[in-house]
């Protein structure tokens, strides 16, 4: 249940401090006084120029230390955004200075209040508001468990696992306005960091919507719609094909890029695949020959080699159902819908690392494969599911046992508990390994002296949406 309260101070702090409490970047602030525990205050920039000041934050003070020369100031700083000589200069005028650990709420709206008069000798110092402001807990800029994590690290002093990672963040940050994917890396590095708690969802961002379009330009009834010759839809559909498959991790060769006489599509990596691509209503009774003949010409003995696949929206005319099963057999033809494409290539986006197209050879069976696509399909997504579960179960069992990590053996217990399984402790140890990777960043690790001893900390979630 989220509390909630009247605060009416500020305390004053410089807005680059501000904002990196706001994103999480740190949790501390360093006040002039003893801060008490469950303090609550308004976060307020110090900003010398400004008639109206905007407070966007606030916080509740959960400890405040007081450290000295003999703490190490350099473990400090890499925990924070001050440069050791921040501290030195400080401590050259008084023997100690306050650390204050901030858990940070947003406000539902920004407030703006006047600026404050002498705002700058306030620097570290509590200020009155003009009135008091109803807040609440149910916008935490950090999540109970992972607050409580950096709590620790901090008290501990522990050096930052990942520095070359807050490097490349504070790099991205550069550049992240103007360039959307640099933000979803600085976006999933600072999930991975602990440093957002900003909930994620699977869907296809502006850069994908291509992907919503195979279907479309498989379907030659746009041309009645939009006044294409056969041969441009047709080209439209061979070229959105082709942007599928290199999307999916195939090396598309562009020498034997379509047009008369060519093939439509050759992929040389990871294996060899060729493909015709059959924009219309319906696959003619011709594709599997021409696909052959053409094939052959140019690809000769390779052509033996390599996986065969037709790509249309459209249903085979019943000459071709009649010798499908037979033709395509001799000449180990797959035939896909646009739609099953589309559906292969939208689950590729919502999980880049989802599609093993090794793996995903074994369902490109001679004839017509929507089904043993959609077998694929539904099995990734299982898998998907599955590890979606035990995140769940990681980020669960702490509010049980006040524990940030949790056992190998607990996490199996309570994933089979809920999901009625029978999960071995193997089994759960290999998929926590895989997901506590610095490449998927979705749960952290403490390495036992064996792996039953391992312990595993929620990072974040694995939509399923």
């Amino acid at each position: 249940m989220n509390k909630s309260g009247l605060i009416y101070n500020a305390l004053c702090l410089q807005a680059p401090d501000i904002e990196a409490l706001i994103h999480g970047r740190i949790i501390t602030a360093i006040p002039r006084k003893l801060l008490y525990t469950e303090q609550k205050f308004a976060l307020s920039p110090v900003d010398i120029s400004a008639n109206v000041v905007s407070i966007k934050a606030w916080a509740k003070c959960e400890l405040c230390e007081i450290l000295d020369k003999t703490k190490p100031l350099d473990i400090l700083s890499q925990l924070t955004i001050w440069k050791p000589e921040t501290f030195e200069e400080i401590l050259k005028k008084q023997p100690h200075f306050f650390l204050a650990y901030l858990r940070v709420y947003h406000l539902s709206q920004p407030w703006e209040i006047p600026a404050i008069p002498n705002i700058q000798d306030k620097l570290g110092k509590f200020a009155p508001l003009p009135h008091n402001i109803s807040v609440s807990e149910d916008k935490p800029v950090l999540s109970d468990q992972v607050f409580l994590q950096r709590k620790q690290q901090l008290e501990k002093l522990e050096p930052p696992l990942h520095p070359e990672l807050e490097e490349l963040q504070t790099a991205l940050s550069q550049i992240a306005n103007n360039n959307p994917a640099a933000q979803q890396l600085e976006n999933d590095i600072k999930i991975f960091l602990c440093w957002s708690n900003e909930p994620t969802t699977n869907t296809l961002n502006s850069d994908l919507a291509w992907i919503k379009t195979i279907t479309t330009l498989g379907n030659r009834s746009i041309e009645l719609e939009e006044k294409k010759s056969n041969y441009q839809a047709g080209t439209d559909f061979e070229n959105i094909s082709r942007k599928s498959l290199y999307f999916l991790g195939f090396q598309v060769e562009n020498a034997y890029k379509g047009g008369a006489g060519g093939l439509d599509l050759y992929c040389s990596q990871p294996y060899p695949l060729v493909c015709e691509c059959k924009a219309g209503r319906s696959i003619p009774d011709r594709a599997v020959e021409e696909l052959d003949r053409i094939g052959k010409r140019h690809l000769q003995e390779n052509y033996l080699q390599a996986v065969r696949l037709i790509i249309g929206p459209g249903e085979p005319t019943k000459q071709l159902k009649k010798s499908l099963e037979k033709s395509a057999k001799i000449s180990k033809t797959s035939i896909i819908k646009a739609m099953t494409l589309q559906k292969l290539v939208e689950l590729k986006a919502k999980y880049p690392g989802a599609i093993n197209l090794i793996e995903l050879k074994q369902y490109l069976e001679p004839g017509q494969i929507d089904d043993k696509i959609n077998e694929y399909i539904d099995k990734i997504e299982k898998e998907i599911k599955l590890r979606s579960h035990i995140i769940q179960a990681v980020k669960e069992i702490p509010k049980s046992t006040n524990e940030i990590s949790v056992t190998v053996i607990e996490i199996r217990s309570h994933y089979n508990a809920i999901n009625k399984s029978t999960l071995t402790d193997e089994i759960v140890h290999d998929l926590l390994i895989e997901l506590s990777s610095p490449l998927t960043g979705y749960l952290g690790k403490e390495k036992g002296n064996d792996w039953k001893n391992d312990k595993f900390y929620y990072l974040r979630d694995l939509p399923i949406n």
